[in-house]
């Protein structure tokens, strides 16, 4: 499995079409995904899922009055649930330079219902493009796995949480160990290395997905996020990780460099506290997407993203509507790699 930062042929997204995902906030939402659209699309290309032929109609008219690059749009009618394509989707990965989208079986984070047209969309999608595809499967059973749980540094090794995959509140794969996910990971992503953190932040609707926590942003360099705030309830877990992280070493026994990246202030949203955090960016070709929450720490966190992204400009997306569906930019996005020798 490609790193993120690894050249790109484009970014999957699906056009939000569940409003009980942002009950009461909606109406900014479909805003919120043209912004994030015109600014991927500004340097690659955006595939985009829609329901049927009015939600393409509406898309369009959406995209052109933002002045989003339409050349690089490409919209595909493909029914989902929610559509949060970092879980639902396909990971692409290589076998030599052949291109395959893993099939995970996705169950609705182990925890929603309505999940069946959400875990068809890999193969259709692979239907569509003409790729091929595969099934994860271990001890006879098809693997259960979101991509917001994992992150690679394209060299053999994979961050992931115990929270989310070891579990049993939110249990992906009854029965599975330490042992199964490393056998698995091995496999169909090429991994030699795990790197297992604890717990993930206070709110996290998936139960521990990594992608609130740490990331790599080179293939030695992981940013990690900590709270400053002894009383916070992220404190003490966010504090495990950082120490992990610090012991921690990749794939050739070499330890990592470790920079630590704030948490935003506790967003409380009627009984809820949302899972706001800066690690939830994503990686373009040309750009580094990041949310951001009316904080004081916003600046803060750009201006270290900045300095580990030198060659691609740091945006800040203003996230406060986008987190009230409990998820923000990365777990809306899905990257699909360059096949080697390839154009964009």
């Amino acid at each position: 499995m490609p790193a993120e930062w690894e050249k790109q042929d484009a970014t999957w997204l699906s056009w939000p079409h569940n409003a009980e995902d942002w009950p009461e906030k909606f109406g900014p939402i479909p805003w919120a995904y043209t912004e994030i659209i015109r600014l991927i699309a500004k340097g690659q290309k955006v595939k985009l899922l829609v329901l049927n032929a009015k939600t393409k109609a509406v898309v369009t008219e959406h995209c052109e009055r933002a002045h989003v690059n339409m050349a690089n749009l490409h919209i595909l009618t493909v029914s989902t649930d929610r559509g949060w394509m970092r879980d639902c989707g396909p990971i692409f990965v290589f076998n030599g330079k052949k291109k395959i989208m893993l099939d995970w079986q996705f169950n609705g984070w182990a925890k929603y219902e309505n999940h069946v047209e959400d875990d068809k969309v890999p193969g259709k999608l692979a239907k569509l493009e003409a790729c091929e595809t595969m099934e994860p499967m271990h001890n006879g059973k098809r693997v259960v796995l979101e991509g917001g749980s994992i992150d690679v540094n394209g060299k053999g090794t994979l961050l992931t949480t115990e929270e989310c995959l070891l579990s049993s509140v939110q249990e992906r794969n009854p029965g599975f160990t330490r042992d199964d996910y490393e056998a698995v990971f091995a496999k169909y992503l090429g991994i030699s290395n795990v790197i297992w953190l604890g717990n993930g932040i206070a709110g996290d609707d998936t139960h521990g997905h990594v992608d609130d926590l740490s990331r790599f942003v080179d293939s030695t360099t992981v940013v990690t996020v900590v709270e400053r705030n002894k009383k916070d309830d992220n404190y003490k877990p966010l504090q495990d990780n950082l120490k992990r992280l610090k012991a921690a070493k990749d794939q050739d026994g070499k330890p990592l460099t470790v920079v630590e990246l704030p948490m935003p202030a506790a967003i409380p949203f009627e009984d809820m506290r949302l899972p706001a955090s800066y690690a939830n960016f994503l990686i373009c070709n040309h750009a580094v997407l990041v949310p951001t929450f009316n904080d004081a720490n916003d600046r803060v966190a750009l201006n270290i993203l900045a300095g580990l992204f030198p060659k691609r400009e740091v945006v800040g997306i203003h996230a406060l509507d986008l987190v009230w569906g409990l998820g923000t930019i990365h777990c809306l996005s899905q990257q699909e790699p360059m096949t080697a020798g390839a154009k964009p």
